[in-house]
């Protein structure tokens, strides 16, 4: 099947399964992240408007960064504003924003069709409350040209990494050229750089709402990160780095490895990237002999409980959350497909070959804490993981501090 005829037999596919009676002008604004691809989605849009005549579906976007999104979500929701009907939420949100009253639950939904994590990340206390809009993870790209040239297979161990930048730096003699990019900043990302490490250890945070902290692998975790930035294989102003920093950083040729979202990839191959067709990508390396790891992402569709087109909301997040737009936004879109299937579908592998391999990396990331109080175990996390690379703080404080924070907030 070529590109031209999935994206007809997709719109005739909506038609079929979504031509139903729709409310008279029904107006419907929806929340979608800035950098997860607005413009495709509005094709989306633009599809079900057509399958749905009555029914208009207005676009608003915001915020760079997770923490930036959910800050404005949370202020309109406190307030109980009616203005959004559809929220675009992070994956790490659904739970909060059910457990404060904000969304809507589904019935009757089927959730066995998505990968399993996306099923356990949506349903709160037996309640479905937010479908998947796709799904991501954390990757591991590197220069593959210059893996080529030194002779270098893609890491399997952070302390392979460390060789392999070691290498390529006394090979290159460039001092602008860093080894490997990373969140260190005080955003969610930083949460990722501290669990992908902790996590390899075969170590969990929490467990069925208790926490389940291992100090020394904290401690381990932070001491790699650290080390890094000491030894020159990160930049020493590593903590002010936040995600499309990194991205930019790759993007212009200035590091050998990067750990980044799949988003990245589009950018990486676009016209003004130095470093379109030198990308390679694997999954996270793993600390020492431990397991390879990496940090879930995603995102998902939400039902604001203050909506007054409950029900019109509903259709068009099931519409959203169906396999042929999933496939609709990897083809055209790049996002991850939230559906197994999809990944050895041949547009979505035309269109972005490397998804033949993101799969097992998607299968297995793990996810950071389900919990109500997700944004506090957050706050402590980035905030620590940033001062232990700023050097404010010792790897052996930053572990106390997390624990002894942790403790407070899950008891």
């Amino acid at each position: 099947m070529n590109i031209r005829f999935m994206a007809g037999a997709f719109a005739t596919a909506s038609m079929l399964a979504f031509s139903v009676p729709a409310f008279a002008d029904t107006q419907l604004k929806v929340f979608v992240s800035s950098q997860h691809q607005p413009a495709v989605w509005r094709k989306v849009f633009d599809k079900y408007e057509t399958a749905n005549p009555g029914v208009k579906v207005a676009i608003e976007t915001g915020g760079n960064t997770s923490e930036a999104q959910a800050q404005y979500l949370n202020t309109v929701m406190s307030a109980k504003d009616t203005n959004l009907d559809i929220l675009m939420l992070d994956v790490i949100r659904p739970a909060q924003y059910a457990a404060a009253g904000w969304t809507s639950a589904f019935t009757g939904k089927d959730m066995s069709v998505y990968l399993p994590a996306y099923n356990e990340a949506n349903t709160v206390d037996g309640k479905v409350v937010a479908l998947p809009a796709f799904a991501d993870a954390m990757f591991l790209y590197y220069r593959k040209d210059l893996l080529d040239k030194y002779g270098i297979a893609a890491p399997k161990t952070w302390e392979e990494l460390a060789a392999a930048t070691k290498k390529i730096a006394e090979g290159e003699k460039n001092p602008n050229l860093q080894g490997l990019s990373f969140q260190g900043k005080a955003i969610e990302g930083a949460v990722c750089t501290f669990l992908l490490p902790y996590w390899s250890q075969g170590k969990s945070l929490v467990k069925n709402g208790k926490l389940t902290f291992d100090h020394d692998a904290a401690v381990k975790s932070l001491k790699l990160w650290k080390g890094f930035v000491d030894e020159g294989v990160a930049k020493k102003n590593i903590a002010e780095v936040a995600t499309d920093d990194t991205r930019k950083e790759f993007q212009a040729g200035s590091a050998v490895f990067a750990v980044n979202w799949s988003y990245a990839w589009t950018h990486f191959q676009n016209a003004e990237s130095a470093v379109a067709g030198k990308v390679g990508v694997a999954r996270l390396p793993a600390l020492g002999g431990g397991e390879q790891a990496s940090c879930l992402g995603g995102w998902e569709f939400g039902v604001s409980a203050y909506s007054t087109h409950q029900d019109e909301s509903k259709k068009l997040v099931e519409y959203l959350s169906s396999e042929d737009v999933s496939v609709f936004m990897a083809v055209n879109g790049s996002l991850l497909p939230t559906y197994a299937g999809a990944y050895s579908n041949p547009d979505v592998l035309k269109a972005a070959p490397w998804f033949a391999d993101a799969l097992q990396v998607v299968e297995t990331a793990k996810s950071r804490p389900v919990t109500p109080r997700y944004n506090e175990v957050s706050e402590v996390i980035r905030t620590t993981v940033n001062a232990v690379l700023a050097g404010v703080s010792t790897p052996e404080d930053g572990a106390t501090q997390i624990e002894a924070r942790l403790k407070r907030i899950l008891r």
